[in-house]
């Protein structure tokens, strides 16, 4: 990545992408861009195949039912594959448990189940650390409890959540126990089986370095998901009724063969290049920038005091400035992408105090970030702060 222009957004989007994922994408679409199931010729079989070799490998990677891979199934993203978790596993009576940690792919769909459906709710908290406490979660259930689903990965704090204490405690007390992979499928292991994990949700385009507009969930065998959706399949397309076999089940329309081929050439990288060693890499460099950051006066970190258990995304404030004018500077002056504000993530900001003051700045590293990036977002950060410290201070942009 050149030094000009220097992103660490990699928490919204992964960029750039390995060059394979380029090149297996745009020569795959070139050769085989046709729908696969549709037809009999030889290169709607070939789309076919990577798609069903696509699922096995992803039931493999995600820990779930090897022998029912046809349960991994595609959609458009993390929030779409959340919308149909969620839809289809609660009804009128029902409670659901989730935390303040969600992404609005969780919260809304929730919110909207409890104004439209009678669905009940609890949000555990986090925390000072940042992390949900199993006991928490065991304090929040019900009789009428149907459903626990957890964020494995903050994309605000970076805190990763224990799946496997909560996923025990679900299992022992016969709750279903949803995860939402969007920030960790990629750079931490995650193994359904193991870790009690019901249904998974994930995104093709963060670290598993795929392209945008994929993503989907793996349910285990035991999970019944209603239909709240229909369409075509290309499979008995005389049937009046969207068809209850998976992986049609979850699945409307065409599929994106171009997503596909991006997460198969992705899966090649990672196995490449081993998802623990592309996380232990990130990971010092985000010690770097924290241990940066923390020698900047006027600076305010967020649950960062261990980075144990973490993603390298990391949250700031810079006391007398508001978070989106920091990024404005990092954007304009210093050539750095962050993002700034709420990260869809309203709760997590509630809970920190910051929602009021607009949120906060989120450096999130990626495969390709280098030292020369972290040492001149340092710099940048510095400046900054530097420049604010010269003004009067503002009282509506203190920091919590």
């Amino acid at each position: 990545m050149d030094l000009a222009f220097i992103y660490l957004d990699n928490a919204a989007t992964t960029w750039p992408k390995p060059d394979a994922v380029y090149s297996f994408m745009t020569d795959f679409y070139r050769r085989t861009g046709v729908s696969p199931g549709r037809s009999g010729f030889d290169l709607a079989l070939e789309a076919g195949a990577l798609l069903d070799n696509l699922r096995k490998r992803l039931t493999r990677f995600f820990g779930g039912d090897e022998d029912a891979p046809e349960r991994l199934c595609f959609g458009y993203n993390a929030t779409d594959a959340l919308n149909l978790i969620l839809s289809g596993l609660l009804s009128e009576g029902d409670h659901v448990i989730t935390t303040n940690l969600e992404h609005n792919a969780v919260l809304r769909p929730i919110h909207h189940l409890v104004r439209d459906q009678n669905v009940e709710a609890d949000f555990v908290p986090f925390n000072g650390a940042g992390f949900v406490e199993p006991d928490e979660i065991a304090r929040a259930l019900r009789p009428n409890t149907r459903l626990v689903i957890v964020n494995h990965g903050s994309n605000v704090i970076g805190t990763v959540q224990p799946l496997a204490e909560i996923g025990r405690l679900c299992r022992e007390k016969g709750v279903l126990f949803a995860a939402d992979t969007a920030q960790t499928a990629g750079l931490v292991p995650i193994h359904m089986r193991q870790m009690n994990i019901d249904v998974l949700a994930f995104t093709g385009h963060k670290a598993l370095l795929g392209s945008t507009g994929i993503g989907g969930l793996c349910v285990r065998k035991h999970v019944h998901i209603r239909h709240t959706r229909a369409g075509g399949t290309g499979v008995r397309s005389a049937e009046p009724y969207h068809l209850d076999e998976y992986p049609w089940r979850m699945e409307y329309g065409t599929p994106n063969m171009v997503g596909v081929a991006a997460l198969w050439a992705g899966q090649d990288w990672l196995d490449q290049n081993g998802i623990a060693n592309i996380h232990a890499r990130e990971m010092t460099l985000a010690r770097r920038l924290v241990e940066g950051l923390r020698q900047v006066q006027g600076v305010r970190l967020y649950c960062c005091d261990s980075l144990d258990n973490h993603l390298s995304t990391v949250s700031m404030n810079i006391v007398g400035v508001e978070a989106a004018d920091v990024g404005v500077m990092l954007d304009v002056d210093h050539h750095i992408a962050t993002r700034t504000g709420l990260h869809c993530a309203p709760l997590v900001h509630r809970q920190l105090g910051t929602l009021e003051i607009g949120g906060a700045v989120r450096f999130s590293i990626g495969a390709f970030n280098t030292e020369e990036h972290i040492d001149a977002a340092i710099r940048a950060v510095a400046d900054i702060a530097r420049w604010s410290a010269q003004r009067k201070p503002k009282a509506a942009a203190a920091v919590p």
